[in-house]
């Protein structure tokens, strides 16, 4: 027993420590045609090694509208913010999600809804 308590001991900060990109906030402004997206990233980035490295706007279906690639780590500013604009949300589309990327684990599947007819929801506020 006191050996699966050690090794417990010996992987569990590791576990801990790899958390994914948590998106905490998301805005999007219209201009016109085209959006500007905003989005606010919670990453306990370690350095090169391990950091949140981008963000995406997709469809329900999948379909990317926008993606955000972010070039290095930001380990004494959590969290923070990053906009993109132009990007082209089509005509009919309603709802959009973000996801959020690290360069350890990818895309995290607990991604951000944001349903377009409403001025704000849960993390989320649209202005038009």
């Amino acid at each position: 027993m006191k050996r699966y308590g050690l090794l417990l001991m010996i992987l569990l900060p590791g576990v801990i420590c790899a958390d994914q990109a948590v998106i905490r906030h998301v805005e999007l402004e219209q201009h016109s045609t085209s959006w500007t997206v905003s989005v606010t990233l919670q990453h306990a980035d370690t350095g090169w090694d391990h950091y949140a490295d981008g963000w995406r706007v997709v469809t329900a279906d999948g379909k990317v509208l926008g993606h955000r690639t972010l070039y290095h780590p930001h380990v004494n500013e959590q969290p923070f913010t990053r906009n993109l604009s132009g990007i082209t949300i089509p005509a009919g589309v309603n709802r959009v999600f973000v996801e959020a990327h690290d360069n350890v684990h990818g895309w995290n599947t607990e991604r951000l809804e944001v349903n377009l007819q409403q001025a704000q929801g849960d993390g989320y506020r649209v202005k038009r």
